[in-house]
């Protein structure tokens, strides 16, 4: 039977703002348009979302029985019966967040991220990871570094997890292994980044998360950030390519990093339209092309750098701007 009091109190108290009240604070480096991270004291995790149907639910990482909407939450926080918890939230109804607590709206999320959110969350960042540095040669201090530093995972069978994030957060993620690739189940493929800093001027894209991080070792770059599509991608991955375009600063690089053979080729030409989708005239762009290997890994296994061509002299943002092709 529908009860309008208790769906009030699932759609219209802000879950996050009643967790605050009972200690739990926003970890504002996980939150999402679409999910809020938040802890307290007593290291207990929680994610708290917005379903389709409106309402706040949550889920604790550290335990796998504590999940639901406000209703759970407050039952087991405050231990009562329906009865408590109806008169602990009556006041709450119509409440909103006070100082220093500032809120985005949570944007709905289907079931699939939210059980994709949960994996990935219970998984430990990987400043090191035995596949990718002894099979793909990927510097342990690359990994650990402040550019890639959180941006690679490790999950319970020893699989670097590389997390794809689209406009509402996180969408999936891929994984690798020797001998194995994989993707969320549930989950979408959008984009794979670095961390951001406010000093870039250059944007490069490459066909995989090892490919960029290969990229990286083989050519240190302070000022760079990367991306990685996944291989061929969706339509919604070339809204989410023009947005990370459109971000960088004046008269900023955006390179075209893939594969030195036909698909490779096609997915520069995908770049280059996302590019000119974005419609900043001033900015470069710039192809290139492992020298004498298929990609950039196998490039950094062979341990053979190549010196790359400085950005051409041509008109910033036209059909031929910054546009150079090293020799395959």
């Amino acid at each position: 039977m529908f009860d309008r009091e208790l769906d009030a109190f699932k759609t219209e108290v802000d879950l996050r703002v009643y967790a605050a009240s009972l200690g739990y604070e926003l970890d504002r480096k996980e939150c999402w348009r679409g999910s809020a991270v938040m802890r307290n004291a007593a290291g207990d995790k929680i994610v708290i979302k917005r379903d389709r149907d409106g309402h706040f639910v949550y889920f604790s990482v550290r335990d796998d029985d504590d999940h639901g909407t406000i209703i759970d939450f407050a039952k087991r926080r405050i231990r009562g019966s329906l009865g408590h918890v109806r008169k602990e939230l009556r006041s709450w109804l119509g409440r909103s967040a006070e100082p220093p607590l500032s809120l985005e709206p949570l944007q709905p999320v289907s079931k699939d991220r939210t059980r994709v959110l949960r994996a990935f969350l219970s998984m430990r960042d990987a400043p090191a990871h035995p596949y990718l540095e002894q099979t793909r040669g990927i510097p342990a201090a690359l990994l650990a570094g402040e550019r890639f530093r959180g941006c690679v995972r490790v999950d319970r069978r020893g699989n670097a997890v590389f997390p794809h994030f689209d406009a509402d957060g996180l969408s999936g993620y891929e994984l690798k292994n020797r001998d194995f690739t994989g993707f969320a189940s549930g989950g979408a493929k959008a984009l794979w980044m670095s961390n951001s800093l406010t000093t870039d001027s250059r944007l490069v894209f490459c066909e995989s998360a090892i490919d960029a991080l290969s990229y990286a070792a083989l050519y240190p770059d302070t000022a760079a950030r990367y991306a990685s599509i996944g291989g061929k991608p969706n339509p919604s991955q070339l809204e989410l390519m023009r947005a990370a375009v459109a971000r960088m600063p004046t008269g900023a690089e955006v390179v075209a990093a893939m594969d030195a053979d036909a698909s490779g080729r096609d997915l520069v030409g995908i770049v280059r339209g996302a590019f000119d989708l974005a419609g900043r005239a001033d900015l470069y762009f710039v192809v290139r092309e492992p020298d004498g290997f298929k990609d950039w890994n196998d490039q950094l296994r062979a341990n053979r750098p190549t010196v790359l061509p400085c950005r051409p002299g041509a008109v910033a943002g036209s059909s031929e701007a910054g546009a150079e092709r090293m020799p395959v």
